[in-house]
């Protein structure tokens, strides 16, 4: 029988063999900002993100994930690749950790189960569970309470050594482990270059995101139309957004990661937008079924090209914003509607007002309409 202090210096080392950088051990108890989540819910931060309130009462102890669990293992995996590239009209920006050729959920998934199987060969009795991105679980609380870093005014856990470009993950366990320091110091000091940076103020105030108002959630979340006021802010971000990372002093010295699943695709860093216009359902998901973009959907990415062609008023993107303007989707005509109206050529209007003769939905007629500068 292995001692906690011995078992979980065991599983930080399997931890590390299987790509995690970083790993500490907390108990399993009621996180503290768990109170701060009601509040967060409360003034409709969450905008669509329904799941979190409908899980809240979930959040209030990982028993919920685990029932006997008392250990938490918290790791963290580096995505840090190569510097983006930047986009040039016709192109979109993609989250650097979604450059890569598979779903990092996936990988991660796997290095867990095989850190619970080398953990049960230890400890044959082991309850465990390993939890990425998925369940009812305030990640960031634990891995502070583990010593891995600290919350900083991007919402984001920063470390010193790492910076924020990683992957959290954790294995929750019903065995006793010897337990880490919390990391209690906070290293953001007087900097607020996340907050100044921010392309569509999110941050309500320092420690609290607007998700709402958010780029990442506005490209991956948001199932709607995306509100007029915000579009110009998303720039030429097609999917997610880096702009709070990438300002962070602490991510000046980054390490890169050395899993080849996340290196960049040549076709993701950045994404040519007009041929997503030619994918039809079964095509994008041959293209984008097994990467984080699939999150976004058919309909959401198209949405989210419309609106990066529109920003950056690429008048050689009109053919493709025609075919969007038909497309199936109400989602994605709206969306070329109003990038067409940004292009201001007589043929956008002219598409236009073609469209809007034959246009059935309601709210991809008042995009029509506003496009034509109409009252």
């Amino acid at each position: 029988m292995h001692q906690p202090a011995n078992l979980a210096e065991l599983l930080k080392h399997r931890a590390a063999e299987l790509g995690f950088q970083l790993s500490g051990i907390c108990p399993a108890v009621t996180p503290e900002g768990v109170s701060h989540l009601d509040d967060w819910l409360e003034a409709g931060f969450a905008g669509q993100m329904h799941y979190i309130a409908d899980r809240r009462h979930a959040y209030d102890h990982p028993r919920h994930i685990l029932d006997g669990v008392r250990s938490i293992v918290m790791l963290a995996m580096h995505y840090c690749t190569e510097s983006p590239r930047e986009p040039q009209p016709g192109t979109g920006r993609v989250s650097r950790y979604a450059w890569g050729s598979g779903d990092y959920h996936d990988l991660i998934r796997d290095r867990l189960h095989q850190l619970a199987d080398y953990f049960r060969e230890l400890a044959p009795d082991a309850k465990t569970r390993g939890v990425v991105d998925t369940a009812p679980f305030l990640e960031r609380e634990f891995a502070q309470l583990a010593g891995l870093g600290w919350v900083g005014k991007n919402t984001l856990l920063l470390s010193k050594q790492a910076g924020s470009y990683f992957f959290l993950a954790a294995l929750l366990t019903d065995q006793t482990l010897d337990y880490d320091d919390s990391h209690v110091t906070n290293h953001c000091g007087t900097c607020t270059a996340c907050l100044d940076a921010c392309p569509t103020d999110a941050f309500s105030q320092p420690y609290v995101l607007d998700a709402s108002r958010c780029i990442s959630y506005l490209t991956i979340e948001l199932q709607d139309t995306i509100p007029t006021e915000l579009r110009a802010g998303m720039g030429d971000w097609l999917f997610g957004c880096d702009v709070c990372q990438t300002v962070c002093p602490w991510n000046n010295s980054s390490p890169q990661t050395e899993e080849s699943l996340f290196w960049p695709q040549e076709k993701l860093n950045p994404v040519e937008l007009q041929s997503l216009f030619d994918l039809d359902e079964s095509e994008f998901r041959v293209q984008y079924r097994h990467t984080p973009l699939w999150r976004a959907h058919r309909r959401g990415l198209l949405r989210n090209a419309a609106i990066v062609l529109g920003n950056q008023r690429h008048e050689p993107a009109f053919p493709a914003l025609s075919k969007g303007l038909v497309d199936v989707e109400p989602l994605v005509r709206g969306a070329c509607a109003w990038a067409l109206g940004e292009l201001t050529t007589p043929l956008a209007q002219k598409a236009l007002q073609t469209r809007q003769t034959q246009e059935e939905d309601s709210n991809v007629q008042q995009e029509i309409k506003a496009a034509l500068h109409q009252t």
